[in-house]
């Protein structure tokens, strides 16, 4: 089998199981919203974001087969999320139309986007990529969200299930192309002793 031919299972498991990591998503948004309630104003913006960011940041490292380093990964986005969703919570006044929300997410990853990125490995090219698709990434979550029909008047923490697949599927393929998976091979038994080919 040739290398790339290889590569292409790999890359289909490794992506798939990014894009299963969308079920964090909610599991993010129940635990801000127990802790901070609705985001109707600052404070709840601010550390629901952060609760959201926690819990988005540790499930995302999980997910990425030890492409991310938790410790750098899990704290800017924590940081990011909360930063970024009371930006974009005031910006629209806490409201929940369509166009609020899609403005939210755009500004909630214009802070989320360059923080992560700085958070990505050292050796990552074009990382600046992964900060500039985050706001139409996070914006395209609450939309996808909001035209599926859920609650969002309940101003939750971040998008639903529904926003959560599109994003973790989208932000998967980038994520594959800045980051390519690298499996640790095993040295084989003549690989370990060269001297027993010999």
């Amino acid at each position: 089998m040739t290398p790339s031919g290889a590569s292409q299972p790999v890359f289909l498991r490794t992506w798939l199981v990014w894009t299963a990591g969308f079920i964090v998503f909610p599991l993010a948004g129940l635990a801000g919203t127990a802790i901070a309630g609705r985001v109707d104003d600052a404070a709840a913006a601010l550390l629901g974001g952060l609760v959201v960011g926690l819990v988005l940041g540790t499930g995302q490292t999980l997910m990425s087969r030890r492409r991310l380093d938790p410790r750098r990964w899990i704290p800017a986005t924590a940081v990011g999320t909360s930063v970024g969703l009371l930006l974009g919570a005031a910006v629209v006044g806490y409201g929940t139309s369509l166009g609020d929300l899609a403005l939210m997410g755009a500004l909630t990853g214009v802070v989320l986007g360059p923080a992560q990125a700085l958070a990505l490995p050292h050796q990552t090219q074009l990382r600046w990529v992964w900060a500039a698709a985050m706001p139409v990434l996070w914006a395209l979550g609450w939309t996808v969200t909001t035209l599926g029909g859920i609650s969002v008047d309940n101003q939750f923490t971040i998008f639903g299930a529904y926003g959560a697949v599109t994003f973790s599927a989208l932000s998967g393929l980038l994520l594959h192309r800045l980051l390519p998976y690298r499996a640790t091979v095993e040295p084989t038994p003549a690989a370990a002793h060269p001297a027993a080919t010999t």
